[in-house]
């Protein structure tokens, strides 16, 4: 199904999972909508549950190329659509002159052409044939930004003064991505779809592990997804994204261990949470008597 647009929810479902990204309808919904309507997607939620791998599983599903733009304080036009190559420019200025007087107007327009053009993601994007581009984090960014991002992502467009509007022949397909540290302003959003990407159920991201970490035993991928999802339930500053119960399980699986104790838990709990006042609130008794109740539950299940 390289290169072809899903023409159904069903398809979209198998395109994801093709590609090892366990999805849900509603996610699959959304992508579908957003890839026959060619309307920007945008995921909200936690950090780790998802979102960037999208645009990910999409690039290698449909063949295309992925171009990423990460986001954060102070980003601008220069680090994110382009810039000009001034040192190059003035390499051709000193040759120009070198070789006779020149009009004004046309050197600058023999510098000011595509050669001396730096081309950043946004740009890239609007080239080529229809890349997937991530605009990731977005709200690491300021409102100034997101203003100019509306052109870009209402006529798929970029205007630069130098040589004028630059529109894409083949529009991207635009996923833009926030964990939420800040409200998005409604005009950017009012231009794409909206999904909240939120934690899977217990028995989606044991699935996720099993396609994640194949080689991990059964007992312990249920053991670690149920201590995950307690977790969740707990009073934590960060609580452990799919990422981290993915990674928790690798860090396990290279440790050998083949169902958890509260020694190994302890040891291990830097993989999981990423704040030490979270750390210190679960590890010794508080983990054990989780472990006892998970254990205990899993027994019961059979």
């Amino acid at each position: 199904m390289k290169n072809k647009i899903p023409a159904s929810i069903d398809e979209t479902l198998e395109l994801l999972s093709g590609a090892d990204y366990i999805a849900d309808r509603a996610i699959a919904t959304v992508v579908f909508l957003s890839l026959k309507m060619g309307r920007p997607l945008f995921l909200e939620g936690e950090a780790g549950v998802g979102k960037t791998e999208i645009a990910k599983v999409l690039a290698k599903a449909l063949g295309k190329r992925l171009i990423r733009l990460q986001c954060y304080e102070g980003l601008d036009i220069s680090s994110a659509v382009y810039e000009w190559n001034y040192s190059r420019q003035m390499i051709a200025i000193r040759m120009a002159e070198a070789e006779g007087p020149r009009e004004a107007s046309d050197l600058e327009s023999h510098i000011y052409d595509e050669t001396f053009l730096i081309k950043r993601p946004l740009l890239q994007a609007l080239e080529g044939d229809a890349p997937v581009l991530l605009i990731d984090e977005l709200d690491r960014t300021d409102e100034a930004f997101e203003a100019y991002l509306l052109e870009v992502l209402s006529e798929y467009q970029i205007s630069i003064p130098e040589l004028g509007t630059i529109k894409a022949k083949n529009p991207p397909i635009v996923i833009i991505t926030s964990n939420r540290t800040r409200e998005v302003h409604d005009a950017l959003k009012r231009r794409c779809l909206y999904h909240w990407v939120g934690y899977p159920s217990a028995e989606r991201e044991l699935e996720i592990v099993k396609i994640r970490q194949p080689d991990v035993s059964d007992r312990l991928a249920r053991e670690v997804v149920s201590f995950v999802h307690a977790l969740r339930q707990s009073d934590l500053f960060k609580l452990p994204g799919v990422a981290e119960t993915i990674d928790w399980v690798s860090a396990l699986h290279e440790l050998d261990a083949i169902s958890l104790d509260p020694q190994t838990v302890n040891d291990t709990l830097g993989v999981l949470l990423k704040y030490q006042d979270d750390i210190a609130k679960m590890e010794g008794s508080e983990a054990k008597r989780m472990l006892d109740q998970i254990k205990s539950e899993i027994a019961a299940l059979g």
